[in-house]
């Protein structure tokens, strides 16, 4: 330390120079390389110079003039959300609730935002207030708790016009929650229970109507079946009788032309013979002898039997020739 005076004592006026430049230069790199900003993605800087507005920056690297230029606001530019308590409003027929709204913006001009208005956001919030009152004070209760898409449309209709002078653009506002009093709660509740027994009620007797008809469609074709069956084994049972019949009839034929073939090989058996005159009239004798034993009352007699005595005698004479010849 006591070497100290001695080195300030031995510097020449140059050494002085040359610290003093190396001051500068170092105060003003810093001045510099504190002047330089760099704004992100989706955000923007209002620039004044000398107290006035100057420019915009957006995304990049940009320079502040020392002592002349400054930054009057940094701006969000993506969509915010304003989440605003519950304002208290009043129903065309006297009912008093709270509501609380939800409101997503995006500023759009920076000029009209950094200048348009001292604070934008509470003059959002109260026009949000005065605009959601008017809109309710309208309705009557049973409207407002069921419209709130018409409600939702009118109020970012209203408010994006009237923000529009601010640089702001309202895209969206939701209403998030309506409380009506305590006692109208209890009623809907009960009225939504009602609801919902009514819509059991509807949906168990649909149900129950629906099994009915199924079941009775299933009678109806049980029975459908039965009937098909019935009259099949009907046409079945016809078919075999039908059949039994013709087996029947074909039988009888069969019989009648055996007894037909029996009784033509007879006669061609006679013919080939070459009978007496005595033994055809045997023969006649013998058919009458059957038509006889019937039950008829009349019997009508061939005239060839007219000679029945000298045919009697010749059948005698032929009986003692056959015994003869025994």
């Amino acid at each position: 330390m006591k070497f100290t005076p001695l080195i300030f004592a031995a510097m020449t006026p140059t050494d002085w120079g040359i610290i003093a430049f190396v001051v500068f230069v170092l105060a003003l790199i810093i001045v510099v390389i504190s002047r330089i900003r760099i704004v992100p993605q989706g955000r923007a800087v209002v620039v004044q110079r000398m107290g006035k507005y100057c420019k915009t920056w957006e995304t990049g690297p940009h320079f502040l003039i020392p002592f002349i230029d400054s930054e009057a606001k940094k701006i969000v530019l993506m969509e915010q959300v304003a989440d605003f308590p519950p304002q208290p409003v009043i129903t065309k027929d006297n009912v008093k609730m709270q509501i609380d709204t939800v409101v997503f913006y995006q500023i759009t001009d920076c000029k009209l935002y950094a200048y348009g208005h001292a604070n934008p956001m509470a003059a959002i919030e109260n026009l949000t207030a005065t605009t959601l009152r008017n809109i309710i004070g309208e309705m009557e209760l049973d409207a407002t708790l069921t419209s709130r898409d018409v409600i939702n449309t009118n109020m970012r209709s209203i408010l994006d016009e009237a923000t529009d002078p601010w640089g702001i653009k309202v895209n969206r506002v939701e209403l998030k929650n309506i409380m009506p009093p305590k006692e109208i709660q209890d009623a809907m509740e009960k009225q939504m229970k009602a609801e919902r027994e009514r819509r059991e009620a509807i949906l168990r007797a649909e149900g129950e109507k629906k099994s009915a008809v199924l079941l009775a469609e299933g009678r109806k074709e049980a029975q459908i079946l039965d009937a098909q069956a019935s009259k099949q084994a009907e046409i079945l049972r016809a078919e075999a009788v039908k059949e039994a019949k013709i087996r029947e009839a074909e039988g009888e034929a069969e019989a009648i032309l055996k007894i037909q073939k029996a009784t033509a090989d007879g006669i061609r058996m006679i013919n080939e013979s070459n009978p007496s005159t005595a033994v055809l009239s045997i023969k006649s004798l013998e058919a009458l002898e059957k038509v006889s034993d019937g039950k008829s009352t009349k019997i009508i007699i061939p005239s060839q039997i007219q000679g029945l005595a000298g045919l009697a005698a010749s059948a005698a004479e032929l009986f003692e020739k056959t015994e003869e010849s025994k």
